[in-house]
């Protein structure tokens, strides 16, 4: 079972639709709306591009075995940079599940504009 308790209500729905189209039966998700300075911070931190951006996942136990429920990882978005939070909440989703639209050919985005398409 997914848990979803840190997730905005709005987009809880979103959250559990693209766990499941990733194949995620279980696990805890946490996602947090920041304004355009925080997301900066991490942006920088983490990804060394010192710019706000739309949307930043932190995936935390990855896809191998664990003991226990999974902790999927963290997802910061700021509404300030994106015209759609459904969007960026899937996406940052897709990222946890171990998608990466810069190297999978098409892959992760095909999946995305599927689980939006559901979702409307």
């Amino acid at each position: 079972m997914t848990d979803l308790g840190d997730v905005p209500a709005g987009l809880r729905d979103a959250v559990g639709v693209a766990l499941g189209a990733a194949g995620v039966e279980d696990g805890h998700v946490s996602l947090e709306l920041v304004g355009p300075a925080r997301i900066s911070a991490l942006n920088r931190e983490h990804r060394g591009r010192d710019e706000p951006t739309d949307v930043l996942s932190f995936p935390v136990d990855g896809a191998g075995d664990v003991a226990g429920p999974r902790e999927l990882g963290d997802i910061v978005i700021c509404p300030e940079h994106t015209t759609d939070l459904v969007e960026a909440a899937v996406h940052g989703v897709l990222h946890l599940c171990g998608y990466d639209h810069e190297a999978d050919g098409g892959e992760m985005l095909g999946l995305q504009a599927r689980i939006l398409a559901a979702l409307r």
